[in-house]
């Protein structure tokens, strides 16, 4: 039987690959569109990909939209506007529509562990949480550590250039890493699942700081240190300080909040304690090294 899901954020890079590994199933894929925008309806090449139309201003909008689906997967990335607020309203709009299942844009560490004050991503993601569980539908949040394709650039850990790991407080804090394209076959699995519980935690690998220093020493030929940057402690107070007098308080990844990631895990607070990678059947699981080795082939 083929089964319906709306999928929010469906034109993302992440919402994108949640898209095309429910295609891979017997589903149709509804791709949530504020109205007027192109972006949904220039990237759907597939006939079981339909587009609808709604506000997340309009309750009734929203509800039409998820009529008829077996689950809401929200693939959303922002910051209070999004990950609360229209959230929120996708939420209640699912419970009206009586859709069974719904899946937050969590794809994350264990935020539910983290220090308040620690990461404000984080606790936005655990106040909506909230919100979930007290509702009348069935939820699974998607945990799958840090995403290990930032590691080339948007995540500052590896200095290419300088040959150098950094690492705070502990090279030998075990760090967890998933590339968007596994979480996405993750969640469309989970979206297709009816018995998903309330969290699947998946880590396509589990490293530390000195593993990625050997790691890259391998595969450039070239010793890679480790470089002490601080504690934790120290990082959180200078990500806090940054915060005070930032005037990017409204973009979802400033220079302030990457460090508060690194707080997270380095902390050991957002580790993943319960992983199952193997839930969903066998799986060849996209590696740390895998992702470092493609990126300096490309260069």
């Amino acid at each position: 039987m083929t089964a319906t899901i709306l999928v929010a954020g469906g034109t993302g890079d992440l919402g994108g690959r949640i898209v095309r590994e429910l295609l891979l199933h017997d589903t149709q894929v509804r791709i949530l569109s504020r109205p007027g925008s192109t972006t949904a309806r220039t990237g759907a090449h597939d006939e079981r990909v339909e587009i609808v139309e709604a506000a997340y201003s309009d309750p009734a909008a929203l509800a039409a939209a998820a009529a008829g689906a077996e689950t809401v997967v929200s693939a959303l990335s922002g910051v209070r506007p999004v990950i609360v607020d229209a959230q929120r309203a996708l939420l209640a709009a699912a419970v009206a529509a009586g859709v069974p299942r719904f899946i937050p844009s969590d794809y994350s560490s264990d935020y539910r562990r983290i220090a308040i004050g620690s990461n404000r991503n984080f606790e936005l993601r655990r106040e909506f949480a909230a919100d979930v569980d007290a509702a009348d539908i069935r939820a699974t949040s998607v945990l799958g550590g840090a995403f290990t394709d930032m590691l080339t650039g948007q995540a500052p850990m590896i200095a290419f250039g300088g040959k150098r790991v950094l690492y705070w407080s502990s090279p030998d804090q075990i760090l967890d890493f998933t590339t968007k394209d596994d979480v996405a076959w993750t969640t469309a699995h989970v979206a297709l699942d009816v018995n998903a519980p309330r969290v699947v935690e998946i880590a396509g690998d589990r490293v530390t700081a000195r593993d990625l220093a050997r790691m890259m020493s391998r595969l450039t030929g070239t010793p890679f240190r480790l470089q002490w940057a601080g504690t934790t402690g120290s990082l959180s107070v200078m990500s806090g300080a940054m915060r005070r007098f930032s005037k990017d308080s409204d973009e979802t990844f400033p220079a302030w909040q990457g460090m508060q990631y690194f707080v997270s895990m380095f902390s050991g607070q957002g580790r993943l304690l319960h992983v199952r990678n193997d839930r969903y059947g066998d799986r060849e699981w996209t590696t740390v090294e895998d992702v470092l080795a493609a990126h300096l082939a490309s260069r």
